[in-house]
């Protein structure tokens, strides 16, 4: 039946295939500036063992994070003269109160004025695992406040894999653990649906930014591993250089042989840029921009208030300069 098949299409009239369509460019980010909102250090406003920073992409806004404490966010944003109601959404980087504790309040100081400000929260499948305690209690803060933010009108968009939310910009979703990087506390214990396990923070995911000068990674702890980070953002949107990496890495707790290795991955990853803010450690940052081949104006501790502005570079503030 092959043949015959063949041998009429063989005889049939000719007529013109047209074209495939011309596929699309890439996505590519134009404009973008990440500003930090919580951190330790703090030249103007509050510090705080905790992460939060602004996003401006291209004309629109995202809150990376909303800090610890409930107020320390929203008061720092008033210092630096942010308008948070002017930013419809929120990613959490993983469930630990010093990431979501300021998202209430900070919901509850826009809603009046711009009800669909700080309204969709993305987050990493896993977010909402419970976290039992040994006395019973539940540790997962997102989780115990669900029904707070059911209350405050708050829609939550769980993400089991990588996607991206707008032109060029990416949430990883959970970050496969490739590399044996253990930057968690190895302490907890979560309910996954495979039965409590050890809470190696599944669900921990950063934002990638895809410019024509390479990747730009936001990371809040980087409790996957930022190397492991690194290499998905590069397999999943596109193999390019990483141009910068601002936020927590979880570095603060490693030995020499470990950093050191961390940095000269980096290196060899194209590493143009780094704000380590949070959990990443002082001494950490500057062992990174020794190996990697960074300066004072290309490698800094993040401080509330800096920023990296693609085209521009770091701004550090004054204390961290």
């Amino acid at each position: 039946m092959g043949a015959t098949l063949l041998a009429l299409a063989t005889s049939a009239p000719s007529r013109a295939v047209p074209a495939p369509p011309t596929p699309e460019p890439p996505a590519r980010v134009k404009a973008l500036k990440i500003q930090i909102l919580s951190t330790m250090l703090a030249d103007d406003g509050i510090g705080e063992w905790g992460f939060g920073a602004l996003v401006e992409v291209d004309g629109h806004r995202i809150l990376f994070d909303t800090g610890a404490r409930p107020t320390t966010v929203l008061q720092n944003a008033r210092e630096l003269k942010v308008d948070l109601a002017q930013v419809p959404e929120v990613v959490f980087s993983h469930n630990h109160g010093d990431h979501t504790g300021g998202l209430l309040a900070l919901r509850k100081d826009v809603a009046e004025r711009a009800p669909g400000a700080l309204a969709r929260v993305h987050v990493g499948r896993g977010l909402f695992w419970s976290r039992p305690r040994a006395d019973g209690g539940e540790a997962n803060l997102p989780l115990r406040t669900r029904a707070d933010y059911t209350a405050a009108g708050l829609t939550f968009v769980e993400h089991d894999g990588p996607r991206q939310i707008l032109p060029g910009v990416w949430l990883t979703g959970p970050v496969p653990r490739v590399h044996p990087e253990r930057n968690w506390s190895n302490t907890g214990k979560v309910r996954s649906p495979e039965g409590l396990v050890e809470d190696t923070i599944p669900e921990d995911q950063s934002l990638v930014f895809d410019t024509d000068q390479g990747l730009v990674i936001l990371a809040g702890c980087g409790h996957a591993g930022i190397v492991n980070t690194v290499d998905y953002a590069r397999k999943v949107v596109r193999g390019a250089p990483i141009h910068a990496i601002v936020g927590g890495l979880h570095l603060l707790a490693l030995d020499d042989e470990r950093l050191d290795w961390t940095a000269d991955q980096l290196k060899a990853n194209g590493l143009g840029h780094l704000v380590g803010a949070h959990c990443t450690g002082i001494e950490a940052v500057h062992r990174i921009r020794q190996r990697a081949g960074l300066d004072r104006k290309t490698a800094v501790v993040g401080a509330v208030g800096s920023s990296f502005v693609l085209g521009q570079g770091i701004d550090p503030r004054n204390l961290a300069r």
